[in-house]
């Protein structure tokens, strides 16, 4: 087997593993290549045919409907891979049209045999007779409704369409809808973390514009240098950066202060934190439901001479437990991940808007019962990587009309500006909060919302 076709072949079990198991492919990848020895060009090919397949599965099985004459669902899943992969190859790369058919076709071919091999020949070469902004316009006029094809051409369900433009539109920025769904589709920059006063930016390192301890490397393998730095240097999205540092310094530290991170997994603020409360005199406890997410929470820790606990339980139990114990919290809410699809694209075809009244009743029992363990003064930070409303502006609306004159907002816009070198332009939002909301489009970051609030 050739190298090329070894690529295309993980990229193929990736993404059947991905639709068969609901495997996470940024998970499964890694481990895919390092089992099939891939070269460096090639393993970027696998990554390229994986994630460029799964952001663009939506227009894909636009197309491939069109092609076939029929739906989707009623072609076989295995061989509706080789096509998706097919298309994409055809669609969005420089691959050589007969490589990306022949290639495919033998992949529908183990799939299904003879048969389903003649059955993606067919599709493919119809598909490759048009030019992509035909393609385009075949999709386009498809549509039954300008929200579809917004979905089709751009490769988002429409209910996630609909949840976008309501964020935007509560910035006053709805007609940067479409900027936001191209970003979504592209890759995302390797973005690292030194974390304070353990690790500095390298030479070649150039810091980001808002995260005070961001930085992207120049060149070279940024797992090399996270394994030199003994974690301490980090690959993290610079909104998981900005996220952790808003609450560390909404207000000065006090020495002797006692943090929690409570829904801690994987980890990645949690180290941000252990950092802060080491520079600050603070003592950090952290908590994760998840056995191996509190795994990988002590394996974020290990890097930080700090000594934090990891205990295993749920939240809200956890925080119920510690009635008015601690000066900062930080609730990293589980949510719909709508704010991450540029690294989990297939996060977008996993959840449904029958997922959020569950999603949206958890993050406001989490967050009430943190605000009850804050000491009078302590600080909560209400974190999702989500911009959808109802998970965002609708929970920290009920918590604070739960508890009334007992809780003031600090404006997390304002602290995540002072923050900053450059100015995030983070507008007012509708319901007049201090809410901070991050964007792929406008800060190349997670589309991470942030709120803070004070315990009277």
């Amino acid at each position: 087997m050739s190298r090329t076709v070894a690529a295309r072949r993980v990229a193929y079990e990736t993404l059947r593993a991905v639709h068969e198991s609901d495997a996470y492919a940024n998970l499964l990848l890694p481990t895919a290549i390092s089992r099939a020895a891939l070269s460096t060009a090639d393993a970027a090919l696998a990554t390229e045919l994986t994630y460029g397949t799964l952001r663009r599965q939506g227009t894909y099985d636009a197309v491939i409907a069109i092609a076939a004459d029929r739906p989707v669902s009623d072609i076989d899943p295995a061989v509706l891979d080789a096509l998706r992969l097919g298309v994409h190859q055809l669609l969005s790369t420089r691959v050589a049209s007969h490589a990306a058919v022949n290639e495919s076709v033998e992949l529908a071919r183990g799939a299904g045999g003879r048969g389903a091999a003649g059955f993606a020949n067919a599709v493919l070469r119809r598909v490759s007779r048009d030019t992509p902004g035909d393609w385009m316009t075949h999709v386009a006029a498809s549509a039954r409704s300008d929200d579809e094809q917004l979905g089709l051409l751009f490769s988002h369900p429409v209910w996630v369409v609909r949840a976008f433009r309501r964020a935007l539109a509560a910035e006053g920025r709805v007609e940067e809808l479409e900027a936001l769904l191209t970003a979504d589709n592209a890759s995302p920059r390797v973005t690292m973390a030194a974390l304070p006063d353990l690790a500095g930016v390298p030479d070649d390192g150039r810091r980001t514009p808002f995260s005070p301890i961001g930085f992207r490397l120049g060149g070279g393998d940024p797992d090399a240098l996270v394994r030199t730095s003994r974690g301490r240097i980090r690959v993290q999205d610079e909104g998981s950066q900005l996220a952790a540092l808003a609450l560390t310094r909404a207000l000065p530290i006090a020495e002797g202060e006692r943090w929690l991170d409570l829904c801690a997994g994987p980890g990645g603020k949690t180290a941000v934190l252990a950092a802060e409360a080491r520079v600050g005199g603070a003592v950090l406890e952290a908590n994760e439901i998840s056995p191996a997410r509190a795994g990988l929470v002590r394996q974020a820790l290990a890097g930080v001479p700090l000594e934090v606990p990891v205990s295993e339980e749920d939240g809200r139990i956890r925080a119920q437990e510690a009635p008015e114990t601690y000066d900062r919290i930080l609730v990293d809410a589980p949510c719909t991940g709508l704010g991450a699809l540029r690294r989990r694209p297939e996060a977008r075809w996993r959840k449904a808007p029958s997922d959020v009244p569950a999603l949206t009743e958890l993050q406001r029992e989490l967050l009430t019962e943190a605000v009850g363990a804050l000491k009078p003064g302590g600080v909560v930070a209400y974190v999702t990587c989500s911009p959808h409303l109802a998970e965002t502006s609708g929970v920290v609306a009920d918590i604070r009309r739960e508890w009334g004159a007992a809780l003031e907002e600090i404006s997390a816009r304002d602290v995540i500006t002072s923050l900053s070198d450059a100015d995030p332009g983070l507008p007012p939002q509708a319901d007049g909060s201090g809410r901070a909301q991050l964007w792929p489009h406008r800060h190349n970051t997670d589309a991470m919302s942030v709120s803070l609030l004070r315990r009277v």
